[in-house]
């Protein structure tokens, strides 16, 4: 079963400013709750072609996975993708105007497999949800 989640919220501070700290895989870990871990398998900055390793926790899970930039225009979109790991995955961000503020979008596709591709029918919800957590996290730091 395919998963395709989209989720947006909207954040009262500039474009540059929201899409500047939610690319940096450096801040990954202090805005999504199930990120552990970040380390750079490339070298800095990031870039297309720019590869990053986390390890998360998801349904309850330890997942390790890179994800390599497949597209970045700086404070408009990003798109990545795994280059390895348990679940082929391609998540987006977007950054937008709106009003005083910036709408940012998250979202995440991929084919489930192994583990995942059993727990598939959950995949999606709890995905939804996990994002919505951590864009409403994201607001915070960048609103306070």
């Amino acid at each position: 079963m395919p998963v395709d989640v989209l989720t947006e919220i909207e954040i009262a501070r500039p474009r540059a400013e929201v899409a500047a700290y939610a690319a940096d895989p450096g801040n990954a870990t202090a805005w999504y709750e199930n990120i552990e871990r970040v380390e750079w398998k490339s070298e800095p900055p990031l870039a297309v072609g720019s590869r990053i390793a986390f390890v998360a926790r998801f349904l309850r899970r330890s997942l390790a996975y890179t994800y390599e930039v497949r597209e970045r225009v700086a404070g408009e979109r990003l798109v990545m993708r795994t280059a390895d790991g348990p679940f082929p995955m391609e998540t987006t961000y977007t950054w937008a105007d709106s009003g005083t503020g910036t709408r940012m979008t998250l979202r995440n596709r991929g084919e489930p497999q192994g583990f995942s591709k059993l727990a598939g029918a959950l995949m999606a919800p709890a995905m939804r949800r996990a994002n919505r957590k951590d864009l409403a996290r994201l607001k915070s730091i960048l609103e306070h």
